[in-house]
C-alpha cells in the first residue's frame, strides 16, 4: 500500500512537461490533416483531444467496409460515404467547440495552391501515396510552412519533421514503387497481375492458413463503385446457383454464409468445386454488377473444361505471344505457364497442400511460405487463372514470388504510436522548440536499450535534390525518336517527376514552348516525337508548375530502346551523370527553390539509386530495416524553397508573372481536381494483407 501510494503522489507533483499557457496556445494555432484513414483517424482524435480546435482535413477517398477494422472513426453505416466528412462529424462530438472543416477533394486541386497553405502554422501528411506526398512537400516548401511527415509499413514506423532550408525535404532521396492497393480493386477489379498474386495469396489463407475477414476472395458486394445491387439484366439470365460465391453458391444476400474453409473442408476440397466457384461462378456474378464494367473490359469465366493438351504438359506457353517455351530453353521456373497447365498445377497443388494439412492434425493452419513449392504452385497457378479472366499479362512462378513476398499487413497499433508522435512533434513546433524536434522511427524489436523507438537527429538539406537544391536539375534518359510531347508529359513530368501542371520550354535560345498548361495551347505538339522539334542528347528543358510554385531544368539524354522496352515502365529513366556545378554568383542569385547554400549543385538521382534505407541505432546496427515503399514509406524529412530560377528567366518566367498578376487559370488547371484521383485510389489504405503505410 505505501509503494502504491508514494507512487500516486510523486505523479501528481511531477512538473508538466507542457504548461497550460503552451497548451492554451495551440487552441489558436490552424492546422491542416492531409489524409483521414488509418493514422489520420487516430492523429485527428489526438489533436482534438490535445486541446487543438482549428482543423481543417482533406481526404479524396471514401470508406470501405475493409477501413473498419482500424479506422475507429468510421462504422458500417457510412461505407461509401467521404473519409474527410465522416472523421470531421465523429471527432466533432470529442470536442464540440472545435473548429473542424472538411474537404472531400484532391489535395492537388488547384483551389489548394500556395495561399491556401500559408494560412496554416502546421501541415500533418497522413496520406497513402506518393503523388500526393510530393506534392504537399512541394507546397509546404513553396508556402514555407512547417510538415509533419509520417509512414507506417507493417510494424515498422516513421515520423519526420520538414522545414524549408533546415532539413531534408520529402524528395531528397528517391523512392521505390508502391505496391498498395485497395480491396475492391483486388477482389472485383484487378488490372495488373499484383492485383491478382494478392488475391491468390489471400485464397491460400481462406483455404489453408489462418483465414482473416479482410482476406475475402469472393466478389465484394459494398464495392462503392458497383451499383449496390447486382445487375437485373445479368441476375435473370443465370441460375442462383451460377450466382452462388458460397457452398456451390450464393453470392447476394439471404444467404447462409460460411467461411470459404469450412466450405472447402465441406466438399472435401473438391479441386473442381473450388474451381468453379471462384473461376466461372465468382465471375459470372462480377458480371452481374453492371456499373464495374461500363468503362472496363469485362472478364470472361474459365472454361471449366480445359485441361492441357499433350504438348501444353511438355512445356509452358506465353498467354500473349503463344510463343511455345520448351522446359529445355528455359529454366522451369521462368516459364509462363498456360492457362490449361495453371488448372492442371491449381488441382495438384490442392492435392499437396490438403495432404500436408491433414498430417498437421484437426484445427491446424498452413502458412504461406514463398520458399515452399506447393504454395508457390497454388499462388502462381491461382494468379495466372484469374489474370488470363480478367485480360492481364501471365507471370512466371519466378515473377510471382518476388512480388508476392513484399506483400506487408497494416496494423492498427502502428498507425496509433505513429499518430501520437506526430502530435508531439507538432507540440515542439507550435511552442517554439524545432530545435528539439527529431526523426522517430517505430522499430520491429526492441534495441539494446530495450526501446522500440529509435531517434534521429533532423538531416541538412541533400544539395543535390532536384526539388529543393538552389538550382534543380535532374537528367532524364529516354528513346527521343519514340517518346511523344504528350508521353513525355504523363509519363515523365506527371509520373516520374510529379509535377501536376507543368510548363516546359527548350533552352534553345528563342523560348520554344513545347508543353503548356494552359488548354489547346499546345496541343498540336501531343503526337509529335521530341525528336521532331530538335530535341537529343544534351537538349536542356526548362521545366516550370505554376501550381507547385516548382522550377526544373531537364536534361534530356537520348538512347536508343528495343521494342519490348517500349511497352513497360523501362522506357523512361531519371537518371545519368551531371556535369560539375559551378560556383554559384550570389549577386545575381535570386530566391531559389531550396536551400541557399553556396554547395547546392544539381542533383544526381545515380547516388540516390537504393530501394531500402538502413537507419542503425548506434547501440544495435540490426534495430531498423525500413523499405520505404508508398504507404510503407517510412518517411525521409526535407526542405527547401520554391521559387523562379534566375536561369528560368525566358518565356516561362514572363508565362508565370502572367498568371501570377491574375489572369485567369486555364481550363485544364480547373480539371486537375482529378488528376491524383487514380493514384490516390489506386493506393488506397487496405487491410487485405497489402503493402499499407499511412492512409
Amino acid at each position: 500500500f505505501y509503494t502504491e501510494y508514494t507512487t500516486v503522489m510523486a505523479a501528481t507533483t511531477m512538473e508538466p512537461i507542457f504548461t497550460n499557457e503552451s497548451l492554451n496556445s495551440l487552441a489558436e494555432k490552424k492546422v491542416l490533416v492531409v489524409g483521414a484513414g488509418g493514422i489520420g483517424c487516430e492523429l485527428l482524435k489526438n489533436l482534438v483531444l490535445s486541446g487543438f480546435k482549428n482543423i481543417d482535413i482533406i481526404d479524396l477517398d471514401t470508406i470501405e467496409l475493409s477501413n473498419l477494422n482500424r479506422q475507429f472513426l468510421f462504422q458500417r453505416q457510412h461505407v461509401g460515404r467521404p473519409k474527410a466528412v465522416v472523421a470531421k462529424e465523429s471527432v466533432q462530438r470529442f470536442n464540440p467547440e472545435a473548429s473542424l472543416t472538411a474537404y472531400h477533394d484532391s489535395i492537388t486541386n488547384p483551389e489548394y495552391g500556395v495561399d491556401y497553405f500559408k494560412q496554416f502554422d502546421l501541415v500533418m501528411n497522413a496520406l497513402d501515396n506518393r503523388a500526393a506526398r510530393n506534392h504537399v512537400n512541394r507546397m509546404c516548401l513553396a508556402s514555407d510552412v512547417p510538415l509533419v511527415e509520417s509512414g507506417s509499413a507493417g510494424y515498422l514506423g516513421q515520423v519526420d519533421v520538414i522545414k524549408k532550408g533546415e532539413t531534408e525535404c520529402y524528395e531528397c532521396h528517391p523512392k521505390p514503387t508502391a505496391k498498395t492497393y485497395p480491396g475492391c480493386t483486388i477482389r472485383n477489379t484487378p488490372s495488373e497481375p499484383i492485383h491478382c498474386i494478392v488475391w491468390a495469396k489471400h485464397l491460400f489463407n481462406q483455404l489453408f492458413g489462418a483465414a482473416d475477414a479482410d482476406d475475402e476472395v469472393s466478389p465484394d458486394t459494398e464495392d462503392p463503385e458497383a451499383s449496390g445491387e447486382p445487375g437485373t439484366s445479368r441476375i435473370h439470365d443465370h441460375s442462383n446457383k451460377d450466382l452462388r460465391p458460397g457452398d456451390e453458391g450464393a453470392a447476394t444476400g439471404g444467404v447462409n454464409r460460411t467461411s470459404t474453409k469450412e466450405w472447402a473442408m465441406g466438399t472435401g476440397y473438391d479441386s473442381d468445386k473450388i474451381i468453379k466457384k471462384l473461376f466461372h461462378d465468382d465471375i459470372k456474378y462480377l458480371l452481374s454488377m453492371d456499373n464495374l464494367w461500363k468503362s472496363r473490359t469485362p472478364p470472361k469465366p474459365l472454361d471449366i473444361n480445359l485441361t492441357p493438351s499433350p504438348t501444353e504438359s511438355e512445356g509452358a506457353t506465353s498467354t500473349h505471344n503463344n510463343d511455345k517455351i520448351s522446359e529445355g530453353s528455359a529454366l522451369p521456373d521462368q516459364s509462363v505457364w498456360s492457362v490449361a497447365q495453371c488448372v492442371d498445377k491449381f488441382r495438384s497443388s490442392i492435392t499437396q497442400l490438403k495432404k500436408e494439412l491433414e498430417g498437421l492434425g484437426t484445427g491446424a493452419e498452413l502458412c504461406w511460405d514463398k520458399d515452399n513449392s506447393p504454395c508457390m504452385d497454388f499462388t502462381t497457378s491461382a494468379a495466372n487463372i484469374r489474370c488470363s479472366i480478367f485480360t492481364i499479362q501471365q507471370k512466371s512462378k519466378f515473377d510471382v514470388k518476388s512480388m508476392a513476398g513484399n506483400i506487408i499487413p497494416a496494423i492498427a497499433t502502428t498507425n496509433a504510436v505513429i499518430a501520437g508522435l506526430i502530435v508531439m512533434e507538432a507540440f515542439k513546433i507550435l511552442t517554439g522548440n524545432f530545435h528539439k524536434c527529431q526523426t522517430t522511427y517505430l522499430t520491429r524489436r526492441p534495441n539494446s536499450k530495450k526501446m522500440l523507438l529509435a531517434r534521429g537527429k533532423l538531416v541538412t538539406p541533400n544539395p543535390a535534390c532536384y526539388v529543393c537544391s538552389l538550382k534543380p536539375e535532374v537528367c532524364v534518359t529516354l528513346d527521343t525518336n519514340a517518346t511523344t510531347v504528350q508521353i513525355f508529359e504523363e509519363k515523365v513530368l506527371k509520373g516520374l517527376l510529379n509535377m501536376v501542371a507543368p510548363d516546359v520550354e527548350i533552352d534553345d535560345g528563342k523560348g520554344t514552348i513545347l508543353i503548356s498548361s494552359e488548354e489547346g495551347e499546345t496541343e498540336d505538339n501531343n503526337d509529335k516525337p521530341l525528336s521532331e522539334f530538335n530535341i537529343r542528347n544534351g537538349t536542356r528543358l526548362k521545366a516550370d508548375d505554376f501550381l507547385q510554385n516548382y522550377n526544373l531544368v531537364i536534361n534530356i539524354q537520348h538512347l536508343d530502346r528495343v521494342e519490348s522496352d517500349r511497352e513497360n515502365d523501362r522506357m523512361f529513366e531519371v537518371t545519368g551523370e551531371r556535369s560539375e556545378p559551378k560556383p554559384l554568383d550570389t549577386a545575381k542569385t535570386a530566391q531559389s527553390n531550396g536551400n541557399m547554400s553556396a554547395d547546392a549543385q544539381p542533383s544526381t538521382s545515380h547516388q540516390h539509386e537504393t530501394g531500402i534505407n538502413e537507419i542503425k541505432d548506434d547501440d544495435d546496427d540490426d534495430d531498423i530495416k525500413i523499405i520505404e515503399d508508398e504507404e510503407t514509406e517510412c518517411v525521409e524529412a526535407g526542405a527547401g524553397d520554391a521559387g523562379p530560377l534566375p536561369s528560368t528567366e525566358s518565356t516561362t518566367a514572363s508565362r508565370r508573372k502572367r498568371k501570377a498578376d491574375g489572369e485567369p487559370v486555364s481550363a485544364k488547371k480547373q480539371k486537375l481536381s482529378d488528376v491524383d484521383k487514380d493514384n490516390d485510389s489506386a493506393m488506397a489504405d487496405s487491410t487485405d494483407d497489402l503493402m499499407v503505410v499511412s492512409s
